[in-house]
């Protein structure tokens, strides 16, 4: 991941600091559900900002091929152990560069981010997208995840991070992805509520505290 005003050391910092907890959670289950049709055994996929690896994790027990990315090489770290080792490869790069994703020399079934986008300025998002696409396979599909600017969360968050970040609403989240090239085939929000029951069709694009966007 990477902060709007936050070198790499930050990052570093932030990961250190939560080396060793669990990353298991109501909101990481929502997310997978709305992965698990989309997912694939054989799959080649791209985990930017893979953090703490819950995500490369998942992948990895769906038989995909993965790679996972993040510029914070704590997060590597913990990542790689939670991974147990087993993504393609594990890269410390900053994907704002346009060659970082074009260096693998691979394309993607899938590129996934979860709590990325929100940590960068409008103009920088753009260029994320752009390299983004610049690996998708031709069928391949982008799925990113980020926090919604008027969910409850988002007036608790900053009292337990510190990290500076930029919640979407929905209309600006789908907009990142149509002004991009982008075709949006799948969108919605998650986490209404912190529990196991919780209105995510009737008020999840509203006051869910996490909009995903599926787009190819």
């Amino acid at each position: 991941m990477g902060s709007l005003n936050s070198g790499f050391s930050e990052w570093d910092d932030f990961w250190e600091s939560r080396a060793g907890k669990k990353y298991d959670s109501w909101s990481k289950r929502r997310i997978v559900r709305i992965l698990d049709n989309r997912i694939k055994t054989g799959m080649d996929i791209a985990d930017l900002g893979c953090g703490a690896g819950f995500s490369s994790s998942y992948f990895i027990s769906r038989g995909c091929n993965v790679y996972s990315i993040d510029y914070s090489e704590k997060a590597l770290c913990i990542a790689k152990n939670a991974t147990d080792n087993k993504s393609r490869a594990y890269i410390n790069a900053d994907i704002l560069e346009a060659g970082t994703l074009g260096c693998l020399d691979a394309k993607f079934d899938i590129i996934f981010t979860d709590g990325l986008l929100e940590h960068y300025p409008k103009e920088k998002q753009d260029t994320i997208i752009g390299n983004m696409k610049s690996v998708k396979k031709e069928r391949g599909c982008i799925i990113n995840f980020a926090p919604n600017r008027f969910s409850l969360w988002n007036m608790a968050r900053p009292f337990v991070m510190n990290i500076e970040e930029r919640p979407f609403t929905m209309s600006e989240f789908i907009d990142l992805h149509k002004r991009n090239g982008l075709s949006v085939i799948s969108s919605g929000g998650i986490n209404v509520l912190p529990f196991k029951i919780s209105p995510e069709r009737l008020l999840g694009r509203y006051f869910g505290m996490l909009f995903y966007c599926i787009a190819v």
